[in-house]
């Protein structure tokens, strides 16, 4: 029983799943129909739109068509009008601009280039469209009054607003020897900033439409004379501080006196000295007001023209600076190479006068005055990095100008040291010139001062002995042999000094006299040597040159005593007869009597005249003294011991017994003093 419920349950169950999935698919079937009926109906209505959209289009199509058409006709007409328009603003631009071309670009140079840029152009059109237009004539002719105009504005904008520099700026622009490169407060303003802005406009549309380089010379020609009044100006500057009433201003002193000491040349840009406090008051060490002797001028020239140059390369520096604003780069080296060779031939012209002057100083032996060229020459050098510098890109001959300069300089110094020392070996002997007391000849002190002149200008020296050699090794000389060359100079002129000495020497009759002649300038010499560094340099090539001079010394001491033996002579024991107790004979009585006699004859007469010599130096006129008053002393002492005091000679001593050895001694220090 309970299976068959089982299968009849089951089989209610099958029965009931079979009636839901009927129901089920009944619904399907219901929708899918549903379905088609949605799907009919949407293609029902697109096909309908798509039916409308068509006719649509197909009456929107024409009228677009011919509105496109429309718009490109007005699109033309719009365009053709605008080209009439342009056409026709080329015949109004005569008219247009006229006024503004003739009235000029002053103040309103922006507007003026404006209008030039529009005559431009219309002279353009006219020449590519319509040439035999007599319009291009007149817009040819206001363009050419135009660029006329602009060139004209150039030169008055630059004639108007440039000056000359003035002389305290210079000296500031010089400073010390501190460069300017790389400092704007070294940097001159030439021209205002607006006024500059203007000419770099002008001179850029020149560039590019007037077609000619005619500015460029305008340029350098102004700016060349500008140059040249600063520089003018300075020497003005100069020569009105030095307050210097009724002496010419002149390059170089001609007649100066000979061999006359000149004060040490003041210090130039570079040698450690501020310009500005030398010159904002005082000149040269000259205050103002006070006048200036013939030297003092000659110092004050050299120092001018010292100063000009560095001047000369600071304000080409500053002009170069200037000219790379308003120049085209390709034509900057030659129109500086113009701007600048008035000046610089000026210079150099004064330059080789000066040369010229030292030339004919020479000549006169006036060797003092030629030694002018000295700090000219160190100068120069000194500043000749700073000159090539500037002068780059420059034409040759204009680059050559200065190195040309420098050489002569050392061509003519370099004679004037050998015709210096030519002069001491050949001076002539003539008694006039020779002291009668054998003081310090004047050839000496004047050999002494100018070699001691020289020590200041030692480098320069040097090189101008070494520029004139011709070795392998001078080519490249270096400052040690340099030096060595200075030291054979200096070593040649006291050698040559020594030789003439010892000639001159020899025109005294008195060989005594000539021996304290030749002690005096040998301790002279020596003396200059020790204070100075002359010893040192002569010591470079020569061993113990103070040894040598003070062996000279001592000879010439020996030879001086020698003067004296005669007199000691008659009061030594030599030739006197041997005494036989203390009563004598006649004849050695009158040995006695001659021999004192003959002492105090002698004594007399070299006091006499030795009184009247001279030997400067106080350390060895004592030294002289006390050296001869110990050997008189000593054998007169000796003598009137034994002759005078311990034997009876004469019934008289005081005829034959005139002086006590301190008299003796008293005496001899008196001598080389007129005032005793």
């Amino acid at each position: 029983m309970i299976p068959n419920e089982e299968a009849s349950g089951r089989k209610k169950e099958i029965e009931g799943k079979l009636k839901q999935e009927e129901e089920m698919l009944t619904f399907i079937k219901e929708s899918l129909d549903k379905s088609d009926q949605l799907t009919n109906n949407m293609v029902s209505i697109l096909s309908s739109f798509e039916s409308r959209l068509m006719k649509l289009e197909n009456s929107i199509i024409p009228v677009h068509k011919q509105t496109e058409t429309l718009q490109r006709l007005q699109e033309n007409v719009e365009r053709t009008l605008s080209c009439l328009d342009h056409v026709i603003s080329y015949y109004h631009v005569a008219t247009e601009t006229e006024r503004v071309i003739r009235e000029g670009p002053s103040g309103r140079l922006e507007e003026y280039l404006s209008c030039i840029a529009k005559i431009q152009k219309a002279v353009e059109y006219f020449q590519d469209n319509n040439p035999d237009s007599p319009e291009l004539n007149r817009v040819k002719s206001l363009f050419e009054r135009g660029k006329e105009s602009l060139d004209a504005e150039f030169r008055n904008l630059l004639q108007r607003h440039s000056k000359p520099v003035p002389p305290i700026l210079i000296l500031d622009l010089i400073g010390t020897d501190e460069e300017i490169e790389g400092q704007e407060e070294g940097i001159l303003e030439h021209l205002p900033e607006g006024i500059l802005q203007d000419i770099i406009r002008i001179s850029q549309w020149l560039i590019e439409y007037g077609r000619n380089q005619d500015f460029m010379n305008v340029y350098y020609q102004i700016r060349s004379s500008q140059l040249d009044r600063s520089i003018k100006g300075l020497k003005e500057h100069f020569r009105k501080n030095s307050a210097t009433p009724g002496v010419p201003y002149s390059p170089i002193v001609p007649n100066k006196k000979k061999d006359t000491p000149t004060k040490k040349p003041a210090k130039r840009p570079g040698h450690e000295q501020d310009s500005r406090s030398r010159h904002h008051g005082e000149t040269m060490g000259e205050k103002h007001g006070t006048p200036l002797g013939k030297e003092d001028v000659l110092d004050l020239e050299i120092d001018t023209y010292v100063y000009c140059i560095s001047a000369f390369v600071r304000l080409a520096q500053c002009e170069y600076q200037l000219l790379m604003d308003i120049i085209p780069e390709h034509h900057q080296k030659k129109t500086f190479d113009s701007l600048i060779q008035e000046t610089l031939d000026n210079l150099m012209l004064e330059g080789e006068n000066i040369v010229l002057a030292a030339k004919k100083a020479n000549s006169r032996h006036d060797f003092t005055s030629v030694l002018s060229i000295f700090p000219i020459l160190r100068h120069l050098k000194l500043l000749k990095p700073e000159f090539d510098k500037v002068l780059q890109g420059t034409a040759a001959s204009t680059k050559n100008k200065l190195p040309n300069l420098i050489n002569s300089i050392e061509t003519t110094g370099a004679k004037a040291l050998e015709d210096f020392a030519d002069s001491i070996k050949n001076d002539p002997d003539k008694e006039n010139s020779m002291s009668k007391d054998g003081t310090v000849h004047e050839l000496t002190s004047n050999a002494i001062l100018f070699l001691q002149q020289l020590l200041e200008f030692q480098e320069t020296a040097g090189a101008m002995l070494a520029s004139q050699e011709s070795s392998s090794t001078a080519s490249s000389y270096s400052t040690e042999f340099s030096r060595r060359l200075l030291s054979t100079y200096i070593c040649k002129v006291l050698g040559n000094l020594q030789l003439k000495l010892l000639s001159k020497s020899k025109m005294y009759e008195d060989l005594a006299l000539g021996a304290i002649f030749l002690h005096n300038n040998y301790n002279y010499i020596l003396k200059s040597l020790e204070k100075s560094e002359l010893m040192q340099l002569v010591s470079v090539t020569q061993k113990n040159p103070d040894s040598l001079y003070r062996e000279h010394i001592e000879q010439q001491i020996q030879t001086y005593q020698r003067s004296w033996l005669k007199v000691i002579d008659y009061v030594s024991d030599k030739n006197m007869p041997a005494l036989q107790g203390t009563k004598l004979k006649d004849k050695e009585r009158q040995i006695i009597k001659e021999r004192f006699k003959g002492f105090n004859e002698g004594l007399e007469e070299i006091c006499k005249i030795q009184k009247s010599w001279a030997i400067p130096d106080k350390r060895q006129r004592e030294r002289i003294r006390q050296a001869q008053k110990t050997i008189v002393q000593e054998v007169y002492g000796a003598f009137l011991h034994k002759y005078g005091t311990g034997v009876s000679f004469t019934k008289n001593p005081d005829k034959y017994i005139k002086y006590s050895v301190e008299h003796v001694g008293e005496m001899i220090e008196r001598l080389f003093d007129t005032s005793a």
